[in-house]
């Protein structure tokens, strides 16, 4: 017989035992040897319930399965054939029917067996995580069974999973410790600070040290000091924590129409600054570019639903109608002194009826002045069409952040087309390339590219990119720069095919010079820079236009200047000089 290599504690007559004759006071290292070359109880499992081994009862009841619906398929069709009823069935019939539903059940069950089994296995494994042998509290006696018993003072501590602490910085009071608690325990709204303090930083400094206590994480790095959040207050954010930082950059200067601009960037990807003052610099050298303003008004389209498609018609008609241009144009134009009706274009799907107005709004972007137009309107339609049901005061025809085809065709606020031409000695000196690399090239990718791509008003290089670092540096919306990037890039060899002719037509640049994040210090400062900050004194909407036709140049700039580079092949050498950190971020992330 095999002898039991189990060694068993040594006997004392300094031992203190328990009521199962265990020793209370051995050390857990002296049961290293017990503990390890113990096994754990089995584990129970779903197939221990069956009478016969799981891989034969599996065999078992799959040939039943099997057999007993070759059987009842063969009796069915004898029946069919015989033109007996399905419903007769015989006593070895019934005997197939209900092996056949308890050999499913089986089966169905087997498959299910693992999920089954995790359930059991599962509370298992989480008790003996619990009764770890290791553990000095838990010994083995002469029987070899795991009894408890109190633990050694000289008992090791366990280690835990760090849990970070709540971050607490010191208030200025203990008013203001008070209110951080309140926060924290949710009986003071967070929104509700600036109303019930008056004072917008102090908000700010509260809900933000509420913020990392509840969430337990650090925002130090995210700045909240030198930022006037009275600024913000109703117009701009709500419940403010402190303010990101952007870097704004200077592309220029711009010839642009015969006055030179110096162009704000705010971003925070490498080359892109240092790419559109390179095209500005061969724009300059070439005599500067020239835009035209199209089109000037935002538009705002309501939907609205009848009965009948019948009915439907009838208000389209009416709108459309000349003759009543005039009255709706007086009833919208009560809005504001710069709201100016210019059209209204309807579209019917079914009983549904949209109608896209559009409007003149000055130097504001309009989004709000046109709304209240519309409403106008629609109050005042209210009394002929009883029926009407307005469904929402905007249904997307309109259409807002969102790229669309009617915005590419009609425009959507300012629509501007801009060009230069850029001699051929430019070419080669400054963009480094020719003028018939450039022109294949826009050909293959602007427009064929983007054609393939299937691209709606996306026919360019970069416009987005521009587009949105002026948006950021001058308080623009944006989310706008969706349709505002709406761009088809055209390049032509002049002059004998020595000159390259290049061109950027934009369909719906939607800006605006107040009102909105325009206001701010910072934002104002860049419109400042431009010269189309605030209201236009001279005319109405002049700094608006202005604002747009300096976007539209810029954007030649960029598109003329990464064209080239991808031209010449520079590309990904540029942006590894100039778009690559060379900060040990390791480091960084360990500070």
């Amino acid at each position: 017989m095999r002898m039991d290599s189990r060694r068993r504690p040594p006997k004392s007559s300094r031992t203190t035992s328990s009521n199962d004759g265990v020793p209370l006071h051995l050390h857990h290292k002296q049961l290293a040897p017990l503990v390890d070359n113990r096994s754990p109880p089995p584990i129970p499992k779903a197939s221990d319930a069956l009478p016969l081994p799981l891989y034969l009862t599996n065999a078992i009841f799959f040939t039943l399965f099997f057999s007993v619906a070759y059987y009842l398929l063969h009796r069915w069709r004898d029946k069919i054939r015989n033109s007996t009823p399905l419903h007769v069935v015989t006593f070895p019939e019934i005997a197939a029917i209900v092996s056949l539903m308890a050999s499913f059940i089986y089966l169905l069950g087997f498959f299910g067996i693992d999920f089954v089994q995790s359930f059991i296995t599962r509370p298992s494994h989480d008790a003996w995580d619990l009764e770890d042998t290791t553990n000095p509290s838990y010994l083995i006696n002469e029987d070899h069974r795991l009894v408890t018993c109190p633990p050694s003072a000289n008992t090791p501590p366990i280690p835990k999973l760090p849990n970070p602490e709540p971050i607490i910085t010191p208030l200025a009071s203990v008013e203001d410790e008070e209110i951080v608690k309140s926060v924290i325990e949710g009986t003071l709204p967070s929104y509700s600070l600036e109303s019930k303090l008056g004072d917008c930083k102090r908000a700010a400094v509260i809900r933000r040290e509420a913020l990392q206590r509840i969430t337990r994480r650090s925002l130090e790095g995210l700045p909240i000091e030198g930022f006037d959040y009275d600024s913000v207050l109703g117009q701009c954010c709500e419940m403010p924590v402190g303010y990101v930082q952007i870097p704004v950059g200077i592309a220029g200067p711009l010839l642009l129409n015969g006055m030179e601009y110096m162009v704000p960037m705010a971003t925070t990807e490498g080359c892109l600054v240092a790419s559109t003052n390179r095209g500005c610099k061969a724009m300059y050298a070439s005599g500067g570019a020239t835009s035209v303003l199209l089109a000037d008004g935002m538009t705002r389209a309501p939907i609205v639903r009848f009965e009948t498609v019948k009915r439907a018609s009838e208000l389209k008609l009416f709108l459309e109608d000349p003759d009543n241009f005039d009255t709706l144009s007086i009833v919208f134009n009560r809005s504001s002194r710069f709201a100016r009706l210019q059209g209204i274009k309807c579209c019917m799907a079914g009983k549904n009826l949209y109608m896209r107005f559009k409007c003149s709004t000055g130097d504001a972007m309009g989004m709000n002045m046109v709304s209240k137009g519309v409403q106008n309107v629609l109050d005042f339609l209210q009394s002929d069409f009883h029926d009407m049901e307005v469904i929402g005061i905007s249904g997307n025809f309109c259409s807002d952040k969102k790229p669309a085809a009617v915005n590419w065709i009609e425009g959507r606020g300012k629509s501007v087309v801009c060009e230069a031409i850029i001699k051929e000695e430019i070419v080669k000196k400054v963009l480094k390339t020719s003028v018939a690399s450039l022109v294949e090239l826009n050909m293959l990718k602007n427009l064929a590219g983007s054609a393939v791509a299937g691209a709606l008003g996306g026919f360019n290089a970069h416009a987005s990119n521009i587009v949105s670092a002026i948006f950021i540096a001058t308080g623009q919306d944006p989310a706008q720069n969706i349709e505002s990037s709406h761009c088809i890039t055209m390049m032509e060899a002049v002059n004998n095919d020595k000159d390259l002719h290049v061109s950027v037509s934009m369909p719906s640049i939607e800006v605006g010079t107040v009102g909105g994040g325009t206001q701010l210090a910072s934002q104002s400062a860049c419109l400042n820079l431009l010269g189309v900050k605030g209201a236009s004194k001279e005319s109405p909407g002049l700094n608006s236009r202005l604002l747009a036709s300096i976007v539209a140049g810029s954007v030649l700039a960029g598109e003329l200047s990464l064209m080239a580079a991808i031209a010449q092949g520079q590309l990904v050498k540029s942006h590894m000089k100039y778009n690559r950190s060379s900060k040990d971020i390791s480091k960084a992330a360990s500070s």
